[in-house]
């Protein structure tokens, strides 16, 4: 038990650095109007810890990474902690997806939880977190939204595909068993 909760943390944390270093990346390099069309991949992580650690995890690892994010930034702005909760919900929302509505591991489990998870916490949550600061205009950020998703789905998919990345969040030991991490064992 304790051995697998390390790992459960170990992968969380290299979760949260992943979003972290592809947000910043993105954000400095893909950023057009403003920070109104940032083309930005660092859900990607957050997803997939909730659909392979857990909705709890899912969720701890979008908010640790929105909140070090604003602070390693050089925003002048306020946080927003509508757009941290909608990357919450992006965590907690493909963790749940992943087990209780594609149980079976796979494709179609990566597909339904990352397409739900960006639904409902990049279009619906974080547009409205951002309509504080931009108005209207954010409107213009949901078809950005559903590209983003595609691409990242395509990234989760081609990853799935690689048996060494499925060793490492199945947590094979080195008996070879497979030890799901999600279910805590």
């Amino acid at each position: 038990m304790l051995k697998t909760s390390a790992k459960k943390l170990t992968c969380a944390a290299m979760f949260t650095a992943m979003s972290l270093v592809i947000g910043i990346f993105c954000k400095n390099f893909m950023n057009f109007g403003g920070g109104l069309f940032r083309v930005t991949f660092e859900n990607l992580p957050i997803i997939l810890a909730g659909i392979y650690l857990g909705s709890v995890a899912g969720g701890l690892v979008g908010c640790a990474s929105d909140l070090i994010s604003y602070v390693l930034s050089s925003q002048i702005y306020p946080p927003n902690f509508i757009v941290t909760f909608g990357a919450v919900t992006i965590g907690v929302v493909s963790g749940v997806v992943a087990r209780y509505v594609i149980k079976k591991q796979g494709y179609a489990q990566i597909i339904v939880s990352a397409l739900t998870a960006h639904l409902i916490g990049s279009v619906i949550i974080k547009s409205a977190g951002l309509y504080v600061f931009y108005g209207i205009a954010v409107l213009w950020r949901v078809p950005l939204y559903f590209v983003i998703a595609s691409v990242e789905i395509i990234i989760m998919c081609l990853l799935y595909r690689n048996t060494n990345f499925r060793n490492l969040v199945n947590g094979f030991n080195a008996t070879g068993g497979n030890r799901d991490l999600r279910k805590g064992s």
